[in-house]
């Protein structure tokens, strides 16, 4: 059986378009709750393993056939893996397990089924130059437990350089929450999509992004500076900061 492994940013790109793809994406966009179909393609005849979890050292509980068509109930974002079809963070939930997209043909190198663990979903239908799942992959490639100047105290910075800005808009994260309109706010809600803002009080507040299962990705959490995986949880306990909810990727710099 094929096992996945780690790799660098995804370089190649899927050809043709399929029609189930297309309407999960349409569905995606729109909120609904859509799966997707795709196959499974090593071209060695080798069958590729079917984890716990959306990670490399997750637990093989089972394997899939060179050829053999899945439903895709739903995708997360787990470890970066290099396969037949490029290099890639998504990993496809199928009936008993995760599988690693880059090893799936769905006609798309994006997400073609709902993110996996929220009722909501992120959208990126607010101008931002880049969408929910490119602005995850943005922050997952620049992760880092170096001191980065640019990271230092600029927690909406950030998520500005996250979604394609320059700069946020907004002169602190509190103010930012402040200034996002009420319909796009889910005020103590916890349960985060993947690309979702989450805020918190005290000061001039804190913000961070989601990348999906209870996971986000926060400047300054472990170290000045650097740019880690945390939770919810850490930083309140850790910080003090009272949790106020996520946004949709609504910035002031196009409002």
């Amino acid at each position: 059986m094929i096992d996945v492994r780690s790799g660098l940013k995804r370089g190649l790109a899927r050809a043709g378009v399929v029609g189930v793809a297309v309407t999960a994406a349409i569905g995606l966009m729109a909120g609904t709750a859509l799966a997707a179909t795709g196959t499974v393609h090593t071209d060695s005849g080798v069958s590729i393993n079917v984890r716990s979890g959306p990670h490399t050292d997750s637990t093989i509980v089972g394997s899939v056939a060179d050829g053999a068509s899945i439903t895709i109930t739903c995708q997360t974002y787990g470890d970066t893996v290099t396969g037949k079809y490029g290099t890639s963070n998504i990993w496809d939930k199928i009936s008993t397990g995760y599988v690693t997209d880059t090893y799936v043909y769905t006609g798309s190198d994006d997400l073609v089924a709902p993110l996996c663990g929220s009722g909501a979903s992120c959208s990126g239908s607010y101008g931002n130059p880049r969408s929910c799942s490119q602005a995850v992959t943005w922050a997952i490639n620049h992760k880092t437990t170096s001191y980065v100047a640019d990271y230092y105290n600029r927690c909406d910075h950030i998520m500005g350089l996250a979604y394609g800005w320059s700069a946020s808009g907004s002169t602190t994260a509190y103010n930012h929450w402040l200034a996002v309109p009420s319909a796009y706010k889910h005020a103590g809600d916890t349960s985060v999509p993947a690309g979702g803002l989450a805020f918190f009080s005290g000061g001039a507040g804190h913000v961070m992004i989601s990348i999906g299962n209870g996971k986000f990705l926060s400047n300054d959490i472990h170290g000045n500076g650097t740019f880690t995986e945390t939770t919810i949880a850490e930083i309140k306990s850790k910080w003090g900061k009272p949790y106020l909810g996520w946004t949709q990727p609504w910035f002031q710099i196009n409002h």
